[in-house]
């Protein structure tokens, strides 16, 4: 100890060695050399995490974290691809603006559309199929540069769409081309906009109802009538636009014109008004014995009796048809009676004409 003591600059070495042995490394900085041999060579699982974004990126709320592994690439999208044990194969690529990247070896592989996961797997297959056995593949998203918004329903192009800025809701709907027509699935009166992260800054207006902390419903025609910025809310990255199909009901039995008729343009319709828009009634229509077929919404069926002539002359209801409802006009037996024992005098008139001619 006294050789020890006599060399100042011994003992500050010994002791700056003693701190450095008993500091503990940073999370991630610790040496392979100090694992395991097993461990060190076995393959790293492979990286299907999204990652957070750049500090000098897009500091929004709705930015996709490395908790979501079912964000969708899309264009500008940078990504840093590795395959374990093969070095010359590391890249840092940004997706195309045609939605694909170049990669050694293989070339040009589609990525717009796939989670990261699904494109690990597809850069796996093709090195395994002619270049290497079994590589183990990791794709990390280094940078959020897309974003994608899902529009869905009543629209003409359902589909992925990706915004270049900012862009509002009736923007978007343009996007896809508008509503549906009325040949295919025409739309309803409310549209859906679905937010993971919520709607924590939102300021309610007239026309929107708040469906939960992550969904609103905004009423169509007062958005488009009236331009009203508090219904024409910013889309942000990752929402998903539902427009509702309209609802229907149908006109079947003795009228003229029987069918499905859309509610596009109103809420709901009358016994009446629903006659009306199946052109009236068929000449053997029993009027009396028309009834409601109605499914409820526990698949349960009822049958509501409504009478026509009763309704028309203002002596009885005009119920109200919801949602897929069948109004059923029978056909009146004596009226039908009647009509085939007029056909019949027509035909056997027609044929006595045609004999006293002949």
């Amino acid at each position: 100890m006294k050789c020890f003591g006599g060399r100042p600059s011994v003992q500050f070495a010994i002791g700056l060695s003693l701190l450095l042995l008993l500091t503990p490394l940073p999370s991630g900085a610790q040496s392979t050399v100090d694992q395991p041999a097993a461990q060190a060579a076995s393959a790293p699982a492979a990286n299907t995490d999204t990652a957070v974004p750049n500090a000098a990126g897009n500091a929004d709320a709705t930015a996709p974290s490395a908790s979501d592994p079912n964000y969708v690439l899309g264009p500008e999208d940078v990504l840093e691809i590795e395959v374990f044990n093969v070095p010359e194969l590391k890249e840092t690529v940004r997706v195309a603006a045609d939605g694909q990247i170049a990669v050694p070896l293989i070339g040009r592989v589609p990525a717009t559309g796939l989670t990261a996961d699904q494109l690990r797997q597809e850069l796996a297959d093709k090195w395994g199929e002619n270049y290497l056995q079994d590589p183990q593949v990791s794709v990390f998203v280094k940078d959020f540069a897309a974003r994608p918004v899902s529009v869905i329903g009543a629209v003409e192009k359902p589909q992925l769409y990706y915004l270049k800025g900012p862009r509002n809701l009736i923007e978007v709907l343009s996007m896809a081309g508008g509503f549906g027509k009325k040949g295919s699935s025409p739309a309803g009166r409310t549209v859906v906009i679905t937010r993971k992260s919520g709607f924590k800054d939102l300021q309610e207006a007239d026309g929107m109802h708040v469906r939960g902390p992550d969904q609103i419903e905004i009423d169509l025609n007062r958005l488009l009538y009236t331009r009203d910025p508090g219904l024409n809310i910013e889309i942000k990255p990752l929402d998903i636009v539902s427009v509702s199909k309209a609802d229907v009901v149908y006109v079947t039995g003795a009228v003229k014109k029987p069918g499905g008729i859309v509610l596009d343009d109103r809420s709901t319709v009358t016994v009446i008004q629903a006659i009306s828009m199946a052109e009236g009634f068929a000449g053997t229509a029993s009027r009396g014995g028309a009834r409601i077929l109605r499914t409820r919404q526990d698949g349960s069926k009822i049958e509501i009796p409504v009478n026509l002539t009763k309704v028309m002359k203002g002596k009885a209801e005009d119920l109200t048809l919801a949602a897929n409802d069948v109004l059923y006009v029978p056909d009146s037996k004596a009226k039908m009676a009647t009509q085939r024992a007029a056909d019949v005098s027509v035909s056997t008139f027609s044929a006595w004409l045609i004999w006293g001619v002949h």
